[in-house]
């Protein structure tokens, strides 16, 4: 949510603009008969104002301003305020009917994180989930977002929660639509790979930055968005217009070769596939086609085939070893360990010690 929207404040009542308008006329002395006469309208008219059941429409603004001295926009304005206060106190009446459907995200969570403000009345809260999402009512939430939505059916990884997915999945896109991006080119993304690449090595503190802005200039957007309990997703791709692309990456076990081994291997979905598709990587993964063609992408940017099977003839596995092989490479050495323990060379606990912690600091303004 931006500031301003974030600050603003709404009164629970907003009084009648005809109130307003009565307090006027006594003051003046000036009866309902005598303004209806003065301002050519039927006292009837004038009456259903002053009660609150007619509008003020902006040809009765105008007139009033002539009569009263009061210039037409303050009534306009007041009468807008009026039928914006009746609207949200009607849809707090629904909201509350509604409020059970908060069960269905995270919303304490995202309270936690910084996502959204947090209120006691359920209505309230309901209305800042809405808002985070960018819908109106529980209802469209389920076409966007829900289980209805086709574009979110296609991943195993929505079956166990999908509300804390489709939250994750919403931070992104909002981390997204901050950044400034050039239009999607292949070739500068393909270049912009090759420099992030030889960051591995020498992971600067502000990787996150680094990497968000070599790939902004490329047409890619890249969200580093904290995992939600349930979630059990590492990283997600897709394409928020036809020119612009997504990589979401959640650090799920804040290690270097599962970072960049996810971060790749969603690259090589913007490459290799196609712009309608969405893709979730998490525990659940599908293995199809697609994922197995990401898969081999990441593993030949990172560590290149024909160089892999040669050192892995050699049969010399150990951690120093393994050190002067990503040195040669240029990579980092702990996505050669990861890469060893993934084939069986290695065993899990073998060379951990080449692996580095990744983590960032979350802006929560």
């Amino acid at each position: 949510m931006n500031e301003q929207m974030r600050n603003q404040y709404f009164p629970d009542t907003v009084s009648a603009p005809g109130e307003t308008l009565e307090e006027i006329l006594i003051e003046r002395g000036m009866s309902q008969t005598e303004l209806a006469e003065r301002a050519g309208r039927p006292k009837k008219t004038i009456n259903e104002i002053v009660k609150g059941k007619a509008a003020i429409t902006p040809e009765t603004a105008l007139q009033l301003e002539r009569v009263l001295g009061i210039p037409a926009g303050f009534w306009i304005a007041r009468e807008q305020n009026y039928r914006e206060s009746l609207a949200r106190a009607r849809e707090a009446v629904e909201f509350e009917k509604q409020a059970d459907w908060l069960n269905q995200v995270p919303y304490r969570a995202m309270v936690k994180l910084g996502w959204i403000p947090e209120h006691r009345e359920k209505a309230r809260q309901l209305e800042e989930v809405l808002r985070f999402f960018g819908v109106a009512s529980p209802s469209s939430w389920q076409g966007v977002w829900g289980t209805e939505s086709p574009s979110f059916r296609r991943s195993s990884a929505f079956e166990s929660e999908p509300g804390a997915v489709v939250a994750w999945l919403r931070k992104g896109e909002l981390e997204a639509n901050g950044q400034e991006t050039a239009e999607y080119n292949a070739d500068t993304f393909k270049r912009s790979l090759e420099r992030v690449r030889s960051l591995t090595r020498q992971l600067p503190e502000d990787f996150t930055s680094v990497v968000t802005r070599e790939c902004n200039e490329a047409g890619v957007c890249v969200a580093f968005v904290p995992e939600l309990a349930g979630t059990r997703v590492w990283g997600a791709t897709r394409w928020l217009t036809t020119s612009r692309a997504l990589i979401q990456l959640s650090l799920r076990y804040k290690m270097d070769d599962h970072l960049w081994f996810t971060f790749f291997h969603e690259a090589g979905h913007i490459l290799l596939h196609g712009r309608r598709d969405v893709f979730l990587e998490g525990e659940k993964r599908e293995e199809d086609e697609k994922e197995s063609e990401a898969d081999a992408f990441a593993q030949e940017w990172l560590v290149p085939q024909s160089k892999y099977r040669v050192f892995c003839r050699l049969g010399a596995f150990s951690c120093a070893a393994v050190s002067r092989f990503a040195f040669e490479l240029g990579i980092a050495p702990g996505i050669v360990v990861g890469r060893l323990q993934h084939d069986g060379h290695l065993d899990r606990t073998q060379c951990n010690n080449l692996k580095k912690k990744v983590d960032w600091v979350f802006d929560r303004r």
